[in-house]
């Protein structure tokens, strides 16, 4: 089941993605499906990120094959930090590369969704409270993550925290999915969910056990081998396996002066 939030007028709404359509619900996926009548097309509707998480969790170094890219030993336990919600950006919209960073990169990720407010999860009580998964990009400005030895600037600006198109409520094994990342159309990473660390059950957990998770949050689980940079005029694709495509064009900031991106 793919899950999909969109934009009606100014109306943000909930459905169900049926082929080529929409069925609309009455309220948000969390709280319940209730399909309605009203369908639309999918190719006319304004797409959103498929939620808007309290909080959006990052995990870094947990892939195998990047932490020996980076020349790291993998963590012995999940390498944390967090994006703000103001990073948050929709399926089509720009990747905006900030002035003050000379190099921006693609990281393409598996998320998770959560479905309930939850607290202390065992590893094997975890589906219970996974929503489903999505695509996620982790935007990264790389040269200033090396400069100030964290990671928050390098990860917060406006439109750093790519996510969607939607959320698949069944993917199968979530630790047995491809992972690609294309720039212009050329494949810049491709591994599998296989290279994890730390797998997705336990992701949820060790999450769990250090903050209380709510409804829609998201576990970014980390990216593969093979980032690189992103420049303005290029287009972007995170494609997770029973998934989808995840896609944006990537430009440069504007003038001084110029609008905070809306964030619905």
């Amino acid at each position: 089941m793919r899950l999909v939030r969109f934009l009606v007028g100014e109306q943000v709404r909930y459905g169900l993605v049926e082929g080529d359509r929409v069925q609309e619900l009455l309220r948000p996926f969390w709280e319940g499906l209730a399909p309605m009548r009203t369908t639309h097309a999918l190719a006319d509707l304004a797409v959103l990120a498929p939620v808007r998480p309290a909080k959006m969790l990052c995990v870094g170094l947990n892939y195998r094959d990047h932490a020996e890219e980076m020349g790291k030993p993998i963590p012995d336990e999940p390498v944390l930090f967090m994006k703000p919600t103001t990073a948050l950006l929709g399926p089509g919209a720009p990747i905006v590369c900030p002035k003050s960073a000379g190099r921006v990169d693609y990281e393409a990720e598996l998320a998770i969704v959560i479905r309930r407010r939850c607290r202390n999860v065992a590893p094997e009580d975890a589906d219970a409270v996974i929503l489903g998964y999505t695509c996620f990009n982790d935007v990264t400005a790389r040269d200033l993550q090396t400069k100030d030895g964290q990671w928050t600037r390098a990860k917060s600006f406006d439109t750093f925290g790519v996510l969607g198109p939607w959320i698949e409520t069944d993917v199968g094994d979530p630790n047995r999915l491809a992972v690609t990342c294309r720039v212009n159309g050329r494949v810049r990473q491709q591994s599998s969910t296989d290279q994890l660390a730390f797998d997705c059950h336990s992701l949820v957990s060790w999450c769990s056990r250090v903050m209380t998770l709510e409804p829609g949050d998201v576990i970014a689980t980390g990216t593969p081998s093979g980032i690189g940079p992103m420049q303005p005029g290029d287009a972007v694709e995170v494609e997770v396996e029973r998934i989808g495509v995840l896609s944006n064009p990537v430009v440069a900031e504007r003038e001084k002066g110029a609008k905070a991106v809306r964030i619905v």
